[in-house]
């Protein structure tokens, strides 16, 4: 797993800043400052998140337990869901793909809270 959460972070690590920059120099004239900002919102979290991953296959290096892989899978799904509808909302236009977005939220608060249930768990 700890090889998985690596290239998971890496992978969106590198999009994310990839994203930014294309909404940045790219999509700056194509969305409206709404959109954009949603999109930027998928960035931001996407790029959070990439670090959460990297810190969840260091700790499993220490300390690796089912919360712990819990909670990277939990973020990972989470940049999926969260950042990914945020991305086809505000690209594609369809405000149905909306709904996932609360769906990806839900994932990062248990992976944060799987996390902190394996920190409390620590020895």
């Amino acid at each position: 797993m700890i090889r998985l959460f690596l290239m998971l972070a890496a992978f969106s690590g590198f999009t994310g800043v990839a994203l930014g920059a294309f909404a940045a120099h790219g999509l700056k004239t194509r969305l409206s400052a709404d959109y954009l900002a949603v999109f930027q919102t998928g960035v931001h979290y996407q790029l959070i998140h990439a670090l959460a991953l990297f810190g969840v296959a260091l700790l499993a290096l220490y300390q690796p337990g089912k919360l712990v892989n819990t909670a990277g899978a939990l973020f990972a799904l989470g940049i999926l869901l969260f950042s990914g509808s945020l991305y086809l909302l505000t690209l594609v236009g369809i405000s149905r793909f909306g709904i996932v977005t609360p769906i990806g939220g839900a994932a990062f608060l248990g992976g944060w809270l799987c996390l902190g249930l394996a920190a409390w768990r620590m020895a």
